[in-house]
């Protein structure tokens, strides 16, 4: 049986982006597939049996790369005629009919709940937010409903596209289990938060919880600004002394800063696309054996305070944040429970191991 040839685009992540790039496509590739994944940011390489074409494209801006930039990647994912077209951003959609009148499988992977995620986006004017919303979801349904699968992050997203597309598939983007996280020592008063650094994900409310708690606490914070100047924003506030910028930070570094952690925190705010998301970080926290400070969701709540492995607080609430610190300080032995508790289950269940199989079944079916 030939094998098939795969080919992911994607013109808005980095060409070594962990879900699109280090979990789905080498997943792929150790299935047997021939994969090939073009992107815009990056070199073009053979690594892990991927591989890679970059574009090079040299002009920036939102909308140069929503429009510019992903022509150019579907026309080089185009060159290399494959048989499954899998794309990861939504600007990549109007080329998808393209390819399924040229006999393609095409596959839409939905990472976030696109219309709900407009509703918190910082440079669209909030009066045109909802307009926005409603005019992606009609668009991005009229597309999917035409298509050969859909991948989603999440349960809550499948429920919107499963009357669109049948092939529904969900694909969590859970950690990888590789290498090891330094076990935490839970003897420094430290919490430690990695990811984006925005005010919809909680951030100044984090610092300024910190205001509520003794000098020697201390927050560890590793991530990009979004945007630049909310650095500024953020250095206004009490509490901001106590905290330890980390930067944009490695693997390995991530791993340090966690070691030195009592809890990890995940405050985001209540947005209408955070409210049923997995963010990444949770399961990460999770499979460092570190116990989580997470937004008090209701789904998060089966997630977080039901299995045990954390607690759940208002996010927008300084006080109650502190709080939550303050007693994984306090009781060093119930951080240590709960992080062992949240490990066990990313080995058990939360891990992306799992979901290379169902990718993997989905691939078998679009393939036969």
């Amino acid at each position: 049986m030939k094998t098939a040839k795969i080919c992911h685009l994607t013109s808005a992540h980095p060409a070594l982006d962990v879900r699109i790039f280090e979990k789905e496509c080498v997943s792929l590739a150790d299935q047997g597939y021939e994969v090939h994944l073009v992107v815009a940011q990056g070199e073009s390489q053979q690594l892990k049996g991927v591989s890679i074409t970059s574009v090079k494209a040299t002009q920036k801006g939102r909308f140069n790369r929503m429009f510019n930039t992903a022509q150019a990647v579907c026309e080089a994912g185009l060159a290399l005629d494959a048989d499954i077209y899998h794309l990861h951003d939504p600007e990549l959609l109007r080329f998808a009919l393209k390819l399924k009148r040229r006999g393609k499988v095409v596959i839409y992977d939905a990472h976030e709940d696109l219309p709900r995620q407009i509703m918190g986006k910082y440079w669209i004017p909030k009066y045109l937010r909802s307009i926005a919303s409603r005019v992606v979801e009609a668009l991005e349904n009229f597309v999917v409903r035409r298509l050969s699968a859909v991948v989603v992050a999440t349960p809550f997203i499948a429920e919107r596209f499963k009357p669109l597309n049948s092939e529904t598939v969900v694909v969590h983007n859970f950690p990888k289990q590789e290498g090891e996280f330094i076990a935490p020592s839970f003897d420094k008063k430290q919490v430690c938060y990695a990811g984006g650094i925005t005010k919809n994900r909680g951030v100044d409310v984090l610092v300024e919880a910190l205001s509520f708690l003794p000098e020697d606490y201390k927050l560890l914070l590793a991530g990009k600004y979004s945007p630049e100047q909310f650095r500024a924003e953020l250095t206004e506030i009490n509490g901001w002394e106590q905290v330890e910028e980390k930067g944009f930070i490695g693997r390995n570094e991530v791993k340090e800063m966690v070691s030195q952690s009592i809890a990890g925190l995940v405050t985001l705010r209540p947005l209408p696309n955070y409210l049923d998301a997995l963010p990444i970080k949770m399961f990460e926290y999770m499979q460092a054996g570190l116990p989580v400070i997470a937004s008090d969701f209701p789904y998060w709540r089966t997630l977080v305070e039901d299995q045990g492995i954390g607690v759940c607080v208002n996010p927008e609430d300084p006080k109650a944040i502190a709080s939550a610190i303050q007693r994984f300080a306090n009781d060093p032995a119930l951080a240590r429970e709960m992080g062992e508790r949240g490990r066990k289950l990313v080995t058990e269940k939360y891990n992306w191991e799992q979901e290379a199989i169902v990718l993997g079944e989905l691939y078998q079916r679009l393939s036969a």
